[in-house]
């Protein structure tokens, strides 16, 4: 058991606290890989050695550290590898940590009854097509004949499939830092129901997003959508509570970009895929990840007049709100 799966039990937008925590993470060991908005991998093979204690007795000090010196709790999961360790974390609960055990006939136990959404990568998509042929469980996608599985959702995809069903894990922690990504929160007053508003939010946080990596000459590789609810409905999470949850979905752009309409079609297209409909959204967080320097990117040419036209503007309005004010140029939907 090496691989901590840690949550922070962050207040709503109180992410700027992360840093810190990540902070307490890294006392314990330097391989630590942020899971923004408010999460974070920990491998503590190290620590195991230098401190004398397992992962599990480790996590129970990162949990009293964090509450003394950050009032923040946190609930964790603990695997022997990390794919393990994030389906541990969600039979966890604050104050028990949930540990997958190292033994392979241990693990595909684990796993067997799980749904199949419980695997990290596996999206709506993927676990609807699956269950549309009955492999509704992991205990059943392992089972199942890897060429079924590759008919089913491609070649690639479906032979890893299977063996994160059968509870191989070939992932490791990469280091990474918080600051590597940009991110924009837009919060509502009321919990706020109305699609219309979300969709809203969501072109306000885009345009922001974009005009701050323009800015500092970035260009972004992948969009990640958090969106914070009202409520802790037992079905998005398998567990009951009395604070805020949230869903985090995660987008690789078909190029890096910092194109504020390419941003916001992707942040659309991540809201659709949820399918929310009625929930009661408490604050929707857009986040630029994987930057890297713009002048070093490329991008697909087009022969497309209004898209040339679009980036032409922006760069306009990029002026005239460095001079102005942000509020100087905006949609007019946002105007309104």
């Amino acid at each position: 058991m090496t691989i901590l799966c840690v949550r922070f039990q962050l207040p709503p937008m109180y992410e700027a606290a992360l840093p810190g925590l990540l902070g307490l993470l890294e006392e314990f060991t330097p391989v630590v890989e942020a899971l923004p908005p408010d999460g974070a991998l920990a491998d503590l093979r190290g620590a195991e050695r230098y401190f004398g204690r397992s992962a599990v007795e480790l996590a129970s000090v990162i949990r009293v550290r964090a509450l003394a010196l950050y009032g923040v709790d946190c609930v964790i999961g603990a695997g022997p590898g990390p794919m393990l360790a994030r389906v541990a974390l969600r039979d966890a609960r604050p104050g028990v940590t949930c540990a997958v055990p190292e033994e392979h006939d241990a693990i595909a136990e684990f796993l067997a009854e799980r749904p199949v959404s419980a695997l990290p990568g596996v999206g709506t998509a993927t676990a609807r097509t699956l269950c549309e042929y009955g492999l509704d469980t992991l205990g059943l996608v392992a089972a199942a004949p890897l060429s079924t599985l590759q008919r089913l959702i491609g070649a690639k995809a479906g032979r890893e499939l299977r063996e994160k069903a059968s509870g191989v894990d070939r992932g490791r922690v990469v280091p990474n830092a918080v600051s590597r990504s940009i991110a924009v929160e837009r919060p509502f007053d009321l919990d706020e129901l109305d699609p219309d508003r979300h969709r809203g939010a969501l072109l306000s946080a885009a345009e922001e997003l974009g005009a701050r990596l323009r800015a500092v000459e970035k260009v972004c590789r992948t969009l990640t959508l958090t969106v914070r609810y009202a409520d802790f409905p037992r079905s998005r999470t398998g567990s009951s509570g009395g604070t805020p949850i949230s869903t985090t979905r995660s987008r690789t752009l078909k190029e890096p970009t910092a194109h504020s309409a390419s941003l916001t079609k992707t942040a659309y297209g991540m809201y659709e895929a949820l399918g929310l409909q009625r929930a009661r959204v408490r604050a929707l967080t857009l986040r630029a990840e994987g930057l890297a320097p713009a002048d070093r990117a490329s991008y697909q040419l087009t022969f497309d007049p209004v898209d040339e036209k679009v980036r032409r503007i922006e760069e306009v309005a990029d002026r005239a709100r460095a001079k102005f004010g942000p509020r100087a140029v905006m949609p007019g939907t946002l105007a309104a």
